[in-house]
């Protein structure tokens, strides 16, 4: 039974520059805020070719946001934008509240949801990132409870000790962050070692991507019940943004013996901060050192160009380019159009729909298992062990017994076909 969580009310805000984004990145602002338990309670916006330097919003504007927030009884404002130290600072000041920018909402819901060591370890280097710059000395007491030291009793006494009590703070997060950084190694040596006995198997691999909520974990556990090995090792699904930050992997082996592997990446969003692109770097390597890309794509969403476009350049920036890709336009049982619907490597299909996933893995199936040779093979009853092993891990297309040996066709990958090169009989 889930515990019943309170929703903390704020006012979110943000400028209008007159860009054709402008209203859907506001609405997924409400969505990350709704996802970091939150309660929109009213959102102010105002247009501006470019944010007021000290205060973001105009002087006039900044009144109002002061008024709604005494009339709704909000202490927290979340904000469309990245903002500067001195913007956050002064903001609080005229509005007596808390105020977060879209960064660090983005960066306190990664915090709440990293499971794994990695995951948490790559979300606290973010996170000290994003700290460091916004260092001042009135924020010491904050920032003690925030890393864990003590400021002592005389931090804010005089301007020299508050100046001192600024450099120790300083000087911890950097301490800390080198002490992330070289945990971050050592598990990026153990994930290495882990994906080096992976590619020894030679077994491909795909890899999910796409914008958060789109129906990625939704794909894998299908592809899960097909073909998983063990349907206990489903990924969880939720309807929220950022419902999972840990990369799964999970074999798949296909009617016909193929096998590959299938894992489910962290999903992305517009604007995610750049501490996080990086922080998540060894992560998103699985999609950097994957056979197979499948982008999945919300078909239902009106802004699913944008989505596209912010998965491919978020991909771009941690180096991912050159993998072949398939583009999976998810959620077409929410719309009226015929699916599965294949146009070249685009796919218009539902993950709740086998027939979709069969003609998924149809389209994986030929980018990953193109170089598969079929090969006739002479194994001497002698080397049972052999046949054993075409029949456990191979596409047996024939088998037939002569007097010298079992005679099988098969299709073989690169590894096997080189493998087993002295049975063969005959080539196709």
């Amino acid at each position: 039974m889930d515990l019943q969580v309170t929703l903390t009310p704020v006012v979110t805000i943000g400028l209008n520059r007159n860009t054709s984004s402008f209203e859907y990145s506001m609405t997924e602002l409400n969505n990350l805020a709704e996802a970091n338990n939150m309660k929109v309670v009213e959102t102010l916006v105002q247009k501006l070719d470019r944010p007021d330097p000290a205060t973001y919003f105009g002087k006039g504007k900044i009144e109002e946001l002061t008024q709604v927030v005494i009339d709704d009884g909000v202490d927290t404002i979340v904000v469309n934008d990245e903002l500067s130290p001195s913007q956050i600072r002064n903001i609080e000041k005229n509005t007596h509240s808390r105020i977060i920018d879209r960064t660090g909402l983005i960066l306190e819901i990664f915090a709440n949801r990293a499971q794994s060591r990695e995951a948490k370890l790559q979300v606290e280097l973010a996170k000290l990132k994003y700290q460091l710059p916004r260092l001042h000395t009135s924020a010491s007491q904050r920032l003690d409870q925030q890393t864990g030291t003590s400021s002592g009793a005389g931090g804010a006494t005089n301007r020299g000790a508050g100046e001192s009590q600024y450099e120790l703070n300083r000087r911890t997060l950097e301490k800390r962050i080198t002490h992330v950084n070289q945990e971050l190694k050592e598990t990026a040596k153990a994930d290495q070692t882990k994906r080096k006995q992976r590619d020894r198997s030679e077994m491909p691999t795909v890899a999910l991507v796409g914008y958060t909520n789109a129906g990625k974990s939704t794909v894998m556990n299908g592809m899960i019940n097909l073909y998983g090995e063990n349907e206990d090792k489903q990924v969880m699904v939720k309807n929220m943004l950022f419902a999972t930050l840990d990369t799964s992997v999970r074999k798949l082996t296909l009617p016909d013996q193929k096998r590959f592997l299938l894992s489910d990446t962290v999903g992305f969003v517009s604007q995610l901060p750049h501490q996080l692109v990086q922080a998540f770097k060894s992560t998103l390597s699985e999609a950097a050192n994957a056979d197979l890309l499948i982008q999945v794509v919300d078909y239902s969403d009106p802004h699913r160009e944008l989505m596209m476009k912010t998965t491919e350049d978020t991909l771009s920036e941690i180096g991912v380019n050159g993998v072949p890709m398939i583009v999976a336009l998810n959620k077409a049982d929410k719309m009226e159009v015929a699916f599965p619907s294949r146009e070249g490597d685009n796919l218009i299909m539902s993950a709740m729909d086998e027939k979709s996933l069969q003609e998924l893995t149809t389209m994986i199936k030929e980018k990953i298992f193109k170089n598969y040779h079929r090969l006739t093979l002479l194994i001497p009853f002698s080397d049972g062990d052999v046949v054993s092993y075409l029949n456990e891990n191979t596409n047996i297309e024939t088998t037939d017994y002569r007097d010298d040996g079992t005679v099988i066709t098969a299709e073989l990958n690169d590894v096997d076909a080189k493998r087993f090169e002295k049975y063969l009989l005959t080539t196709e």
